[in-house]
């Protein structure tokens, strides 16, 4: 049965409790305040509906991740990091990045990143829970990323690209950051061929649960300062 959130509370229902069909469907209703949205992260879940639907948490089983040391870089995106055709940022445009990432695309006409779930992660990112990746080329924002990082851990949200292989050297260049600071795994949610390409695979959400508890209250040396990288 889904359990229905209420207002005046952030709990939310084990993981254990989430359905198998639609899978990882844990609970629905609440509301995006940032104190929810921790929670919600910190527990295991994430938001992800379309508009006028109510709030859906999700948890899946199993989850998509990627540990930063199996990164994995193409030669053809090697070569295109060689050349140095884009520069990258961190957060310096976090509302440029999500708009875009909420832009229609190609194969979907819409978003599940609605003007709420906007001001939603733009509180975080004030907050300083979200961050975002930028990717130039000259001074055109061509592509990008954004997340949450907590501990050890980023939870990878939404991507885009508006130039070949943009997103792929935003995320690449954060993955070897994240590395280089001491995050141990990215949370990439639901797999896609894209982000296996990157070197993205499924764990089960019992060995999610379990990164969560070792890895959300450890020390990192990140420094989101905006700036280039």
């Amino acid at each position: 049965m889904l359990t229905w959130l209420q207002r005046n509370s952030l709990d939310f229902p084990p993981l254990s409790k989430a359905l198998r069909d639609p899978d990882g469907l844990l609970a629905a209703g609440g509301d995006l305040s940032a104190e929810r949205l921790v929670r919600a992260y910190r527990h295991g879940c994430f938001p992800w509906f379309q508009e006028g639907q109510p709030i859906l948490w999700w948890s899946p089983d199993p989850r998509t991740v990627l540990f930063p040391e199996e990164l994995h870089v193409s030669r053809s995106l090697s070569k295109v990091l060689r050349q140095q055709r884009y520069r990258v940022t961190f957060d310096q445009d976090f509302a440029a990045v999500i708009q875009a990432c909420a832009e229609p695309r190609s194969y979907a006409k819409e978003t599940w990143i609605t003007g709420k779930m906007q001001d939603a992660y733009r509180q975080l990112h004030a907050r300083g829970h979200a961050h975002s990746v930028e990717v130039w080329e000259d001074d055109v924002l061509v592509g990008g990323l954004y997340g949450l990082a907590m501990g050890q851990l980023f939870f990878g949200e939404s991507m885009f690209s508006r130039a070949d292989n943009a997103s792929k050297v935003g995320f690449a260049t954060l993955v070897e950051h994240l590395k280089a600071w001491g995050f141990v795994l990215i949370d990439c949610q639901m797999p896609t061929a894209h982000l296996q390409s990157l070197g993205a695979r499924s764990i089960s959400r019992q060995a999610f649960a379990d990164y969560l508890h070792t890895h959300l209250d450890a020390e990192n040396n990140a420094d989101w300062l905006p700036r280039r990288v």
